[in-house]
């Protein structure tokens, strides 16, 4: 039974509801839309218990949208609990509340609370620019008020007389109102425009309704305010560990600024003193070249003047010669005593001692300087050259005693480092890619040919016909391609048995007996043999066992004008160096043979054209050129 007015139990049911709506901690309010914000109008239940404005609710129905995810003729979701709401639900209104309200209004003075705040909304409020308000966006320009109230919907801010349409227009019930924000434009889901109202945990973002209905649906999705809390609880972990981290760098940036500033005090004082050295160096220059001038116009006026004293002489002595003979020929033929006068004349005259010849008749000793400063001009150039890579790292003097050793264990030749094209991946050698064609003419009987490319040893003799340049005591087949300018490099694929691999002399005589004949065994070809348990390199009759694994794949890089051969085991794109065979001054440790030899005879290997050249001397020999794939960009065969 409703009780009279004026009565206890009513009074008591407004202070009641006067403590609620002021009770700390429940932002919204126990009568307040979670739709709106605002303060119940006509409320209605849901079957979840949730109470909502009756045309708040009307209006999330009316939106457009999946079925499940709410709209025109779809259930939708309760947006406290995500409940769906049945579409056939029929919205009735919750009596016991309509009651309540207008007691609270008589309560509170006849007005309406004020509308509740967003969760968060204040903490994101309070996390803008201090002591700066954010401004009515409806005001004039120039008597703009602070903002009551910033709308989700609108992206607009509103002070409180420009916020009564939306507290009092049924078309504004769906809007959502938070406290004044700045960065409006950040609280809505960039794709579907909706207020973002939850945090994906599975991918790490803010959603909002209706991405938890589509692209979220089986994510983890929980409330705004739920993941604050939850990234609060890890904030002094995170604060703590950003502060190490700042430490730790201010550290290490001081540190990095003491060593710029090494670097740089460091560069500043070489550059002086390699400045100094080269004034230096330009005044030694400057010196001899004036003391080199100096001799020459010492000798230019030394054997100037004897040059000129001879001519003089020469001079007299000829119109002395000359008088004498015009006045023995003007003499009459009667007068005899003058005759023989002037004959006696002319014979002294011709009979006088000559002067001695001058020194620079038989050499110009000035004439030696161009020599002496060309000589200084190629050991400056030499010097400046070595002095430059052993800079750079390049040269074998660059390396501590150490290091040294163990590049000579490495490649067991001591001018290895000194060649660059060791410091290259095989991308570097495809650029001198060389097509070789196996030469039919010059294979042995024992070799049978797979087309141009392949060549395996058999045991029946092929009927191959006759040709001057065919291999009769080897089992040796050439390339047909010559070599005799710039860098060549290909592959060849080791199938079976023992197999060498190397270039000859292209005037080779090919009926050489086999201790001869064969390649490495004479200075006319070299080469790098497998012989089925480590390689061994061979030239002129030497080998150099060669400690290193198998490889599949043999590289050979011929570098012509250089007078080098390398020869290089290929693994996935990997080049190791098994030898390289190259005329090498240096001489460290105990003497080699094999190195001697290259010394002094590999160089004339060079003064000829050579061709690929390939020994199959196992009866099971099997080797194939190998294709250089398809990395290789620029494969030229050169003629």
């Amino acid at each position: 039974m409703d009780a009279a007015p004026g009565s206890a139990p009513p009074s008591s049911s407004a202070a009641a509801l006067r403590l609620a709506l002021a009770a700390p901690g429940l932002p919204e309010g126990p009568l307040g839309c979670p739709i709106c914000l605002d303060v119940l109008r006509d409320p209605v239940t849901v079957p979840c218990g949730h109470n909502f404005c009756q045309g708040c609710l009307r209006a999330l129905r009316q939106q457009p949208g999946p079925p499940d995810g709410g709209g025109a003729g779809g259930a939708v979701r309760c947006p406290l609990c995500q409940e769906p709401v049945p579409a056939s639900l029929r919205l009735r209104k919750n009596r016991a509340l309509c009651e309540l309200l207008p007691l609270l209004a008589a309560a509170t003075g006849g007005s309406s609370p004020p509308s509740p705040m967003a969760p968060g909304a204040e903490e994101e409020d309070c996390g803008g620019e201090a002591g700066a308000a954010v401004l009515c966006d409806v005001c004039p320009p120039g008597s703009r008020v602070a903002a009551a109230r910033s709308c989700l919907v609108c992206l607009a801010s509103f002070c409180g007389a420009h916020l009564e349409p939306h507290r009092r227009a049924p078309a504004f019930r769906a809007h959502r109102l938070v406290a004044p924000l700045r960065r409006l434009e950040e609280g809505l889901c960039p794709r579907h425009l909706q207020p973002l109202d939850g945090f994906c945990r599975t991918e790490q973002t803010c959603v909002c309704a209706r991405c938890r209905a589509h692209e979220h649906r089986a994510h983890d999705v929980v409330p705004l305010e739920q993941e604050r809390e939850h990234k609060e609880a890890q904030q002094a972990k995170f604060l703590s560990d950003a502060e190490n981290e700042l430490e730790e760098l201010a550290v290490t940036i001081a540190q990095a600024k003491k060593m710029v500033e090494l670097i740089k005090g460091a560069a500043t004082k070489e550059k002086e003193r390699v400045e100094k050295l080269f004034a230096e160096a330009s005044e030694v220059l400057a010196t001899f070249q004036k003391e080199v001038t100096g001799f020459i116009e010492a000798g230019e006026r030394s054997m100037l003047g004897e040059a000129e004293a001879d001519l003089r002489w020469k001079e007299e002595r000829r119109a002395k010669l000359a008088q004498c003979k015009q006045n023995l020929e003007n003499v009459a033929s009667t007068d005899t005593i003058y005759f023989l006068q002037e004959f006696q004349a002319l014979k002294v005259a011709m009979e006088e001692n000559l002067s001695p010849a001058p020194s620079f008749q038989n050499e110009l000793n000035f004439t030696k300087c161009t020599q002496v400063v060309g000589a200084v001009k190629d050991v400056l150039s030499t010097a400046c050259k070595n002095q430059w890579n052993h800079l750079q790292g390049k040269g074998i003097d660059g390396l501590n005693y150490q290091e040294m050793e163990e590049a000579l264990a490495e490649s067991r030749f001591p001018d290895k480092s000194n060649d660059p094209a060791c410091l290259e991946s095989r991308d570097y050698f495809l650029k001198f890619a060389f097509i070789i064609d196996l030469d039919s003419d010059t294979a042995d009987k024992f070799i049978q040919l797979f087309g141009t490319k392949g060549a395996k040893r058999v045991l029946c003799p092929i009927p191959y016909p006759e040709s001057p340049t065919r291999f009769i005591n080897c089992e040796q087949v050439l390339g047909l391609n010559l070599m005799n300018r710039g860098n060549y490099y290909w592959e060849v694929e080791l199938i079976d048995g023992w197999v060498s691999i190397g270039v000859i002399a292209e005037d080779f005589d090919p009926r050489e007996a086999y201790n001869r004949g064969r390649l490495g065994r004479n200075d006319r070809s070299c080469c790098l043999q497998w012989n089925g348990q480590n390689y061994v390199a061979w030239f002129g009759g030497f080998e150099s066992v060669i400690q290193q694994p198998f490889f599949q794949t043999i590289g050979v890089f011929l570098e012509y004008s250089e007078k080098a051969l390398t020869f290089y085991g290929v693994k996935d794109s990997k080049m190791t160096c098994l030898r390289q065979l190259k005329v090498s001054p240096f001489t460290k440790g105990k003497s080699d043979p094999f190195q001697n030899k290259i010394n002094h005879h590999f160089g004339s290997l060079f003064s000829c054209k050579l061709k690929p050249a390939f020994f199959l001397e196992s009866v099971d020999a099997h080797l194939q050129i190998g294709p250089l794939k398809k990395d290789c960009v620029s494969v030229l065969k050169r003629r």
